[in-house]
């Protein structure tokens, strides 16, 4: 195990680059549409379509190369694959901010999907330099990263967007280089020899990989929690601005200001809070009481009558955010050394697949139950079925909620011992 000083300065760096990642997502958001009707000559309505095209595109490539990237940076380290994605992306976005036809704009959106191993190879990095007991609450980096990088790529995208909608993806490009450029002189590589394996295409797949994890009963329960947890969570970014409009009325303006909010509160809580509860509680409780606040959050939000109310919901979704950290230590704490990249990669390619499934669904059921033309006026639909997701997955995982301050079971320490074979 790495020493204080270095594990401090490891979890600074993936800190820093998790921000640079969400703030180069961020930066690409205000001026999308603009950018989307020059390149197709469409009107905003119908150059909507093609944004959702180019977020199906990117998830579906999280989906398919996830595990590949995560198998990879087992074999051959955490440091290459960070390296070779963080330059990745600075190259993907300088494509797209030079992009001259909608196919080029496929083409970028198609690379920073499969490059997209940062949060993966993160988490990886973030397992390496972590004992099993602060596993969780260091998983909260990866959410206290996107909160940020919420927070500033949006503001910081509108202000650049002023000087035409091509101009963020140039900045998203220099904080990728430059990020790529630090990382390269700086980051120390965490995975010990010892723990390398062999590279395998016949588990470097989403379907190999899960069949690899099938080894592992309690991983693979979470998994299918997580997945579940995934769908109903990204019903905010699929829904939440016409949901806003909708029943509250509010503008851009309002939305973008309710966004940031929702940017604050996920990066204390997975940067600061759950580092000073999970500690005291273990991962099990705080993965409960993670799942009891979105369940709040989500029955609150499908009857909300009032901007208030919605924000009042939006402080018990920021506590709903120690979720995600604590599957994943549960998760990272059953499997080997040897596999953490591989556990990040599934990870990954079940969030994607997640993005592919979770926009489609929950826009159709918004559009059913809302509008004049609705049989009945429910707009907060989408949320109510989110809520019956939160609550399967709370059942599923119900069994690894432990009162105790233990974080893992006799059954699962044999497990762990298992080789990745």
């Amino acid at each position: 195990m790495p020493s204080g000083e270095t594990k401090r300065g490891a979890l600074g760096f993936i800190l820093v680059t998790l921000i640079i990642n969400s703030m180069g997502i961020g930066l690409m958001m205000p001026v999308m549409p603009s950018l989307l009707t020059e390149l197709t000559q469409l009107p905003v309505s119908e150059a909507a379509r093609w944004g959702g095209a180019l977020s199906v595109v990117y998830a579906l490539m999280q989906f398919v190369f996830g595990p590949t990237l995560g198998n990879l940076s087992d074999r051959f380290g955490r440091r290459p694959v960070l390296l070779v994605s963080m330059f990745s992306m600075a190259i993907d976005y300088l494509v797209m901010a030079l992009s001259w036809h909608l196919a080029i704009l496929f083409i970028g959106r198609t690379l920073s999907g499969v490059a997209g191993a940062t949060f993966s190879a993160a988490s990886a990095y973030i397992a390496d330099v972590s004992s099993k007991e602060d596993r969780a609450k260091n998983f909260g980096l990866v959410g206290a990263g996107f909160g940020v990088g919420f927070v500033l790529g949006p503001m910081i995208g509108g202000y650049l967007g002023e000087y035409g909608p091509r101009a963020p993806f140039f900045a998203a490009a220099a904080l990728s280089f430059i990020n790529f450029l630090f990382g390269y002189f700086m980051l120390p590589e965490t995975l010990k020899p010892e723990n390398r394996r062999a590279f395998d295409w016949k588990r470097a797949n989403p379907l190999g990989a899960l069949k690899q994890i099938a080894k592992y009963p309690a991983v693979r329960t979470l998994l299918l929690a997580v997945f579940l947890f995934d769908i109903a969570h990204y019903v905010y970014p699929a829904v939440w601005s016409f949901y806003a409009e909708e029943v509250f009325a509010w503008t851009p303006a309002d939305i973008g200001l309710s966004l940031a909010f929702v940017g604050v509160g996920f990066a204390f809580v997975q940067g600061y809070l759950i580092r000073v509860l999970e500690p005291k509680l273990g991962p099990g409780r705080t993965l409960l009481i993670g799942l009891s606040a979105n369940l709040v959050a989500f029955a609150g939000l499908a009857f909300a009558n009032s901007g208030a109310m919605a924000y009042a919901m939006i402080v018990f979704a920021s506590f709903g955010a120690m979720a995600t950290p604590a599957f994943t230590g549960l998760m990272s704490n059953r499997m080997p050394d040897n596999a953490q990249g591989e556990l990040q990669g599934l990870i990954s390619s079940a969030a994607g697949l997640s993005l592919v499934i979770s926009p489609f669904v929950m826009t159709q059921i918004f559009a059913h139950f809302s509008g004049p033309g609705a049989t009945i006026s429910f707009p907060g639909a989408p949320f109510a079925l989110a809520w019956l997701l939160i609550l399967a997955s709370m059942l599923i995982a119900l069994p690894f909620m432990k009162l105790k301050d233990d974080r893992t079971s006799g059954s699962d320490q044999v497990e762990r011992k298992k080789p990745a074979e």
